[in-house]
């Protein structure tokens, strides 16, 4: 990682650091382009390390289940061999040149000389979507309302309240009433979003009383002593209101998104998202390219497989640009060889 400002050449720059950008680079490399890795957070993995770490997820390719951290632990892993520079810390602010001649500069000074774009931001710069609640600064200085959930061990005895009708709201709800003394879902209406299979376990864990559902009811209010929750209050659409004892309140109301200086160069972006060609992965802008989350096509579905198949497409289209006296010949990885010897 690097801290003082500095500057760097290479054939392809990669904006962002999650999982599809990880991946990016391990495509980029194995076509012998030199990358840069860069990110507005200090440690790579994007919202898999800063919000989810310890969430399991069931669709990566080869395995049943694995975790948000364990999964940014095995994409480093595979990169490790290239030793991957990274520029951490720090939002890139600027861009100027064209496709071949990029420069880009980060809030630290640091710049970026690239013949390749890729953006793999994710949904750009983001944070939790906060419930309107009075005093609620205060409780989240204390702990006692959170937005994410790092450490489940952490919640363990305590009385929590899960609000929220979305898989997030639904999952952490079936994780953490395992370890949970009690938990409430709170939700607006008497309908969750969530697959059928988790619909059906979470009507498992209520009819067993390890959840108890709280509909149609929203968050009215928190009472509590210096920032310590003692209850959070909910509302009926008859204004009914009830108090529930809880140590911790988890709103899941999802994310407010930012796409940040990204929205001011130049490309096609529709609420957050960027425009892409999906044969190449190219923007609209020559040489700039965008995959994972932040990409948008018809037919784009934001799972973190579908970025690992963009990053390795968007890898070699930019190959043409940073490379254009070279023809590229596609081989699978067991001709090319291992990844330290390429």
């Amino acid at each position: 990682m690097t801290h003082s400002s500095a500057t760097h050449t290479t054939d392809i720059a990669i904006i962002g650091a999650g999982p599809a950008a990880l991946f990016a680079a391990f495509e980029c490399r194995m076509l012998r382009l030199d990358c840069i890795l860069t990110d507005v957070l200090d440690c790579v993995g994007g919202q898999c390390a800063a919000l989810y770490p310890e969430k399991p997820i069931y669709d990566i390719p080869a395995h049943p289940s694995i975790t948000g951290g364990d999964l940014i632990a095995a994409l480093e892993e595979q990169i490790a061999p290239f030793n991957v520079p990274r520029l951490l810390g720090s939002r890139i602010s600027q861009l100027e040149g064209e496709a071949g001649a990029f420069t880009l500069r980060n809030e630290r000074g640091d710049v970026i000389h690239a013949k390749a774009i890729i953006i793999a931001a994710g949904a750009g710069a983001f944070g939790p979507n906060r419930p309107p609640l009075e005093g609620l600064d205060v409780y989240e200085r204390s702990g006692s309302v959170q937005y994410y959930v790092k450490k489940r061990a952490a919640f363990e005895g305590k009385r929590i309240v899960v609000a929220g009708g979305g898989d997030s709201a639904l999952d952490w709800a079936l994780s953490l009433s395992d370890i949970a003394e009690t938990l409430y879902l709170v939700h607006r209406r008497d309908r969750f979003r969530g697959a059928p299979e988790t619909l059906a376990q979470i009507e498992a864990k209520i009819e067993a009383g390890a959840i108890e559902k709280i509909v149609p009811y929203q968050l009215h209010g928190l009472r509590g002593t210096d920032g310590q929750l003692s209850h959070v209050e909910v509302i009926a659409l008859d204004e009914t209101v009830r108090a529930l004892e809880a140590d911790v309140l988890l709103p899941f109301y999802g994310l407010s998104t930012d796409l940040g200086p990204v929205a001011s160069w130049g490309l096609e972006t529709q609420r957050s998202t960027i425009a892409v060609e999906p044969a190449t992965m190219q923007t609209n802008l020559e040489g700039i390219f965008a995959i994972g989350d932040v990409a948008h096509y018809p037919g784009k579905m934001k799972l973190i497989l579908q970025g690992f198949s963009e990053g390795a497409i968007a890898a070699h289209a930019a190959h043409h640009v940073a490379r254009p006296d070279k023809a590229l010949r596609f081989e699978h990885s067991t001709s090319r060889g291992q990844p330290g010897k390429v």
